[in-house]
């Protein structure tokens, strides 16, 4: 029973951290377009400035998760997949010091270089996030002699078209929250381009979607339990509500971004239920919440850990979003008592 209620835990952990850190992504992509100038582009890193960092806070407790829960999936993760996942961490390390460095020397030159750096290093976890998680609902090819793929075998259409939806997915909801915590023209560039965004997002859901059924298999646990239908319906519907709220409140348009995300995620993780990663070779070789975990005392007690200490991270968090939760203004930025990026 611990294995499944952890397999739980690990893709909630997980869908945790793609809400959260995707708005960072998608207004680190989107800031170079939506803003124009050097106060324009500081209002969209103050906007993700007191926040970016709690929210990766979920990505060391979802790697965590994997080690103590799964430790022969963790093992075999980061052998299989070591090049892009260790690009995934140099971004991320760039992007965090991106935001502190930026505004360390006046210099113009100083600043676009780190301007480019907070736009690259935003889209590239946010492709290779999208691409790997492809790869795992797809299958690696993987068997008793181990892995038989390569970097660029990952790079495959099924691979690419998610990490695509991903992108889309995360300047969707990056833009939703600029539009709702950036003010002025940001706020009014990031509305139109939400706007504008929604239609192409819709067009490669449907694709992935479509797609999904003749990659992966996905499906199969929908099949035999249709009840668990309702995930992939929730996340359309979400997507729905999106363009639908957008007319009159870009919160509750956000809000309905927050949940898309979530429920996009656990449609893969239902799919893939009880495959943690499978083998696209043979299931017998594939990773599974039964095959791969730790001994029951180790989950046990890694579960009252997480009862006790997982609601004081929610509550610091949510704390901490409305304490940073008014929008930030030009006057905000040119206020010497106010201590900005």
């Amino acid at each position: 029973m611990l294995n499944i209620v952890w397999f739980a835990l690990w893709g909630l952990l997980w869908a945790i951290y793609f809400m959260l850190d995707g708005f960072d992504f998608g207004a680190g992509i989107l800031h170079p377009f939506v803003a124009k100038n050097d106060i324009e582009r500081r209002m969209v890193i103050n906007t993700v400035g007191p926040v970016w960092d709690g929210n990766e806070v979920w990505l060391i407790t979802a790697g965590g998760v994997t080690f103590a829960a799964f430790p022969t999936t963790y093992a075999y993760m980061f052998s299989y997949l070591y090049t892009p996942l260790f690009f995934i961490l140099f971004a991320l390390i760039l992007r965090g010091v991106s935001f502190e460095f930026r505004g360390k020397i006046n210099s113009e030159g100083w600043a676009k270089l780190w301007d480019f750096v907070i736009f690259f290093f935003s889209l590239m976890p946010a492709l290779l996030f999208g691409v790997a998680f492809g790869n795992i609902f797809e299958g690696l090819p993987m068997d008793a002699n181990g892995y038989h793929g390569t970097l660029f075998t990952l790079l495959n259409p099924y691979g690419l078209l998610t990490g695509i939806f991903f992108v889309l997915m995360f300047l969707q909801h990056g833009a939703l929250w600029l539009a709702i915590k950036a003010t002025g023209n940001v706020s009014e560039r990031s509305k139109s381009f939400a706007d504008k965004n929604w239609a192409v997002l819709l067009i490669v859901a449907v694709a992935f979607l479509v797609y999904t059924k003749f990659a992966t298999k996905l499906y199969d646990n929908y099949f035999s339990n249709p009840v668990w239908f309702i995930v992939p319906a929730v996340a359309v519907l979400s997507l729905l509500m999106i363009k639908v709220f957008s007319k009159t409140s870009y919160i509750k348009a956000f809000y309905a971004s927050c949940l898309m995300i979530l429920t996009v995620v656990f449609t893969g993780i239902v799919g893939l239920f009880p495959n943690l990663i499978p083998s696209s070779i043979d299931s017998a070789y594939s990773l599974t919440a039964y095959n791969s975990s730790s001994s029951p005392y180790t989950l046990k007690l890694m579960f009252i850990v997480a009862v006790i200490f997982v609601p004081i991270v929610i509550a610091y968090q949510i704390w901490s979003y409305k304490i940073f939760s008014a929008p930030i203004t030009e006057d905000d930025l040119k206020d010497p008592e106010v201590e900005t990026y």
